[in-house]
């Protein structure tokens, strides 16, 4: 969205947040053209409430800026009611992952996704197996599997002093950053620190839909909470090998790990479940190791730290030139800027009929040309 807002404005609705007050929303600006926007509602209102008062904040948002020619981004089905009465020259379905294979997912995601899928102009997707999925019930479906801003966690490679609370761990330490919830694998972290004892875990990220009861308790665990986006380098430069021992169920089905290449992008070797977007391509060109049982993960873990660095980056190298963030930036707005020409010439085409409408003697033909 940074790459967007470079070119012109985003505004970036999120969740509203419930609390006294007047319902109202927040708009705060970010970088360039890029403005973050929270609704605040007043709690105890009904779902169709909620989503009315939201669609009239977007509408007065985008009257208030002078916005008549726009695009509707959706990264969720439940935002649909929340758009009603926009008009966007084209629409884009974001699918990142499969929502309803989540811990918690309404009941009526799947039927909202219907309807979003109809409306839809594009739809991407987070990776090629959910792509497999879509492309069934989409016309217009592309796969972009998860970029990376290689300069940013690139980083990690001159970093020189340790962080504060990552020093005092010892090593070798095995690392983890991201969300930790249903998709992690808690008995497999759990078996492999009970096998290397002497090995450190290091676990990153906040924790969600899961309890602090469900995760493994050993001293050579370590859970330090989550870290901002621009702190991540430092705390990858401190770790011999990054691991992603995930679940294997309905959340991880289709998921494309972002944090694959961005293990990669600093310089760490890496050790992941099965993940199907991990297998295909990473796997499968040697970038990482692939393990299914707390035996597999070690003896991974272990030849990833007897691994070459110099050969490794060589071919991380070039498979990440083809993987950054500007050449997905690049590709999805030649699929939306071909929609939106698409749609000017039926417009135009349309228009140049009517005028004939008027004209000529053939009209019954045309209208029934233009109706098709």
């Amino acid at each position: 969205m940074t790459r967007f807002a470079k070119t012109g404005s985003v505004f970036f609705v999120e969740e509203p947040i419930f609390g006294e007050g007047p319902n109202r929303l927040d708009v705060s600006h970010r970088d360039g053209g890029l403005f973050v926007c929270v609704p605040h509602i007043t709690p105890g209102l009904s779902e169709d409430t909620v989503a009315g008062i939201i669609s009239e904040q977007i509408t007065n948002l985008l009257e208030q800026n002078n916005v008549s020619n726009y695009i509707a981004w959706f990264y969720t089905p439940m935002m649909l009611d929340q758009a009603n009465g926009l008009a966007p020259a084209a629409v884009v379905y974001d699918c990142m992952d499969e929502l309803s294979g989540f811990r918690g997912a309404p009941p009526e995601l799947i039927e909202r996704e219907r309807q979003l899928m109809s409306k839809a102009d594009l739809v991407f997707t987070g990776g090629h197996s959910l792509y497999e999925a879509k492309r069934r019930q989409h016309r217009s479906a592309h796969p972009f599997p998860s970029s990376v801003d290689v300069g940013h966690f690139g980083k990690a490679l001159n970093v020189r002093n340790e962080v504060a609370d990552q020093e005092s761990i010892g090593r070798p330490r095995i690392g983890f950053a991201g969300v930790i919830d249903e998709r992690l694998d808690t008995e497999l972290l759990d078996a492999i620190a009970e096998l290397r004892p002497e090995w450190q875990f290091v676990m990153i990220g906040p924790l969600v839909k899961i309890s602090e009861n469900d995760l493994p308790r050993r001293d050579n665990i370590h859970y330090l909470g989550m870290r901002s986006y621009e702190e991540l380098p430092r705390y990858l430069a401190g770790w011999d090998v990054a691991m992603m021992p995930f679940a294997l169920n309905e959340s991880t089905k289709y998921i494309s790990p972002t944090k694959t290449p961005e293990y990669l992008s600093a310089g760490l070797p890496v050790v992941s479940t099965a993940i199907t977007d991990v297998v295909r391509p990473y796997g499968q060109m040697g970038l990482v190791h692939i393990a299914s049982t707390p035996a597999e993960f070690v003896e991974g873990i272990e030849a990833a730290m007897n691994e070459n660095p110099a050969s490794r980056m060589s071919q991380v190298n070039e498979f990440l030139a083809e993987n950054s963030w500007e050449n997905t930036f690049r590709s999805m707005s030649d699929l939306i800027e071909g929609v939106i020409s698409k749609r000017a010439e039926h417009e135009s085409a349309a228009l140049s009929l009517h005028n004939k409408n008027f004209a000529g003697p053939d009209t019954a033909a045309l209208q029934g040309e233009i109706y098709v």
